[in-house]
């Protein structure tokens, strides 16, 4: 289903969990239920949040990194010239 974009099979694979004897997968499959839709829209749609995803971590990595040391100021330039 992810290396092929098949989000039309998640249905299917949800209903194969409910069905095994594993409580963990259960747990996996009830999350997956409420929002259902927005996975089978990832499995399915050709886009990707990764760049921002990760855009993001390295933000926070800047953050962590200067907490207590220095400023707002030096902090911003230290974001945008990496």
């Amino acid at each position: 289903m992810l290396t092929e974009r098949q989000g039309e099979r998640l249905p299917d694979w949800l209903a194969a969990v409910r069905q095994d004897g594993l409580p963990s997968l259960h747990t996996l499959a009830a999350g997956i239920d409420r929002d259902r839709e927005a996975v089978a829209a990832v499995l399915t749609l050709p886009w990707s949040s990764g760049v921002i995803e990760g855009d993001a971590n390295q933000v926070t990595i800047r953050k962590r990194q200067m907490f207590g040391r220095v400023g707002f100021q030096l902090l911003r330039k230290r974001v945008l010239l990496s």
